[in-house]
């Protein structure tokens, strides 16, 4: 049943795509949101919050990794009035300032190893014991590509730090080298592997696992890019991805977890999105939501651009 229960998601999913992509009338009563594939499960409740108090929008969720939502609007040039990403860096690189002058960031997260009732040795895995259970040939786990999604180059730091803080050398490129084949655009595409028993094990946010209700394994707060107080460590850990442009490169440095979000500069629908911010950053509404889902507020942060984020939204963060 569940499987048939997430078949119909997945389905629900794409139509929801196909309609934004080519059936969209660009009614002014359409609200376009790009989200990470993480903001799925929050968004939805947060939406149909949002559509109870303004009965006159219409909210569209389209959910992918963080970058693959960026390129939709730098590279495809497609409508859209708010980008929320898992990453607020992505923000900053790929849309400031050309499509956008702010960002407000506003929630966090952890990595951590998730599994279900039917992974193998799921009843073994420890903090302990991960590392070589991970890299028995028998074993197979997913993680998300780098270049389209922030979990995957989250994924890739968590691998750098535990070499460090395990003192393996190599474990890197061990733990890169093995079960290439499931590496899948975002995050919540692995879920699908995991039901499916292709995969046994998932890196991936821990608020996966809260939404989902898959087990998970803990990781320790010097790898699991959760924890501020651990930023100068996270900091040694970088990834090379792709940049806005064909054949550009960007590195990547670790830091913990902070999601982003904003309004493009040509937003259809700016008034409506203006409302839906007010709903997500409220403590009692969109926040008390994703802080159940496993994504604590970090709110009031300091904002780039602050000077531009509307007024209604400033309490939301502070000036730089």
């Amino acid at each position: 049943m569940r499987r048939i229960l997430l078949g119909i998601g997945i389905l629900l999913g794409c139509c929801m795509v196909r309609f934004s992509q080519g059936q969209h009338t660009g009614s002014v009563n359409d609200l376009v949101v790009f989200h990470a594939g993480s903001l799925a499960v929050p968004f939805k409740e947060i939406a149909r919050e949002f559509m109870l108090e303004h009965p006159g929008v219409n909210v569209l969720l389209e959910s992918a990794g963080s970058i693959a939502s960026a390129r939709k609007i730098t590279d495809l040039h497609r409508p859209c009035d708010i980008l929320a990403s898992a990453d607020y860096t992505v923000i900053d690189n790929m849309l400031i300032p050309t499509y956008t002058d702010w960002e407000i960031r506003f929630a966090s997260n952890e990595m951590a190893i998730v599994f279900n009732q039917q992974s193998a040795k799921g009843n073994d895995i420890s903090a302990e014991n991960w590392i070589d259970l991970l890299l028995d040939p028998a074993i197979r786990y997913g993680r998300s590509d780098p270049n389209s999604d922030p979990c995957g180059y989250r994924t890739v730091m968590t691998y750098q730090l535990a070499e460090h803080v395990y003192d393996k050398p190599g474990l890197e490129q061990l733990l890169l080298q093995k079960d290439q084949r499931y590496i899948r655009p975002k995050e919540v595409d692995l879920i699908a592997l995991l039901e499916s028993q292709t995969i046994d094990y998932i890196f991936i946010y821990k608020s996966i696992a809260l939404q989902h209700g898959l087990k998970f394994l803990s990781l320790p707060g010097e790898i699991n890019l959760g924890n501020p107080s651990f930023d100068s460590l996270y900091a040694t850990a970088s990834v090379e991805i792709n940049g806005k442009k064909p054949g550009e490169k960007i590195i990547v440095h670790g830091e913990s977890m902070i999601y982003g979000v904003t309004i493009l500069r040509d937003a259809p629908n700016r008034e409506a999105a203006i409302a839906f911010l007010r709903v997500l950053l409220d403590p009692e509404k969109g926040m008390k939501t994703l802080s159940q889902n496993g994504q604590p507020s970090v709110i009031p942060m300091k904002a780039p651009g602050y000077q531009f984020v509307p007024a209604s939204l400033k309490p939301y963060c502070k000036p730089l």
